[in-house]
């Protein structure tokens, strides 16, 4: 059962829609009880750090959630700010996020992105694969994605970054560690290789 967290941000209804055209089960978390019993667990986010991080600490599903991915070991994957809330802080806000990841959270420096339109990163671009993870199987370093964001994961571990991504710098695109994956880029969002990555994510060993 893939488990969608909604604590108040993220196109829910787009990934309930993949997993539907894929027959693959999906349930909906407003509140802790229903974190039990998940095989899968979606992060999804959008917006800025700090009313993300507020909103899930409000939801009253952050104890269950940890414990589900911290003790359980339950896969779970953060998309977009969803990914970024994995890290320990970010330059967009004060508060602290989950740790699950080392690293921080940061802006782009846009003297180094060689575009007209600097910010948000926004629409499609490449990933670069890195570490042969499962949840990338079949894309290459021409597979394309969207995204929509203003700020970056930096990984303090080299060996947690699964894909990278060219905008100004390189920076990682996609992160793992353990159960833990977090992406940057809109899966919902990217056609069929957002729906291929998607079910990669359903058949995660």
């Amino acid at each position: 059962m893939i488990t969608i967290i909604d604590y108040g941000l993220g196109n829910i209804r787009a990934f309930v829609n993949v997993y539907e055209r894929l027959n693959i089960k999906t349930k909906v978390a407003h509140k802790a009880e229903d974190i039990k019993g998940a095989t899968k667990i979606i992060l999804p986010g959008v917006g800025a750090f700090d009313y993300a991080m507020s909103q899930l600490n409000a939801s009253g599903m952050r104890d269950e959630l940890e414990k589900q991915v911290l003790e359980n070991k339950i896969p779970v994957v953060g998309i977009c700010v969803g990914m970024q809330m994995l890290a320990k802080s970010s330059d967009e806000g004060n508060l602290q996020g989950l740790g699950w990841i080392d690293g921080k959270v940061k802006i782009f420096d846009t003297s180094l992105i060689p575009y007209k339109t600097r910010m948000p990163h926004m629409g499609w671009n490449s990933i670069i694969p890195v570490n042969g993870r499962q949840l990338l199987s079949g894309f290459t370093d021409q597979s394309r994605f969207y995204f929509l964001h203003s700020y970056y994961f930096d990984c303090v571990n080299e060996e947690n970054i699964i894909s990278t991504t060219e905008y100004g710098i390189t920076y990682a695109s996609a992160v793992n560690r353990d159960n833990i994956y977090g992406i940057q880029f809109h899966p919902e969002k990217s056609h069929s290789n957002g729906v291929q990555l998607l079910k990669n994510f359903a058949l995660l060993d």
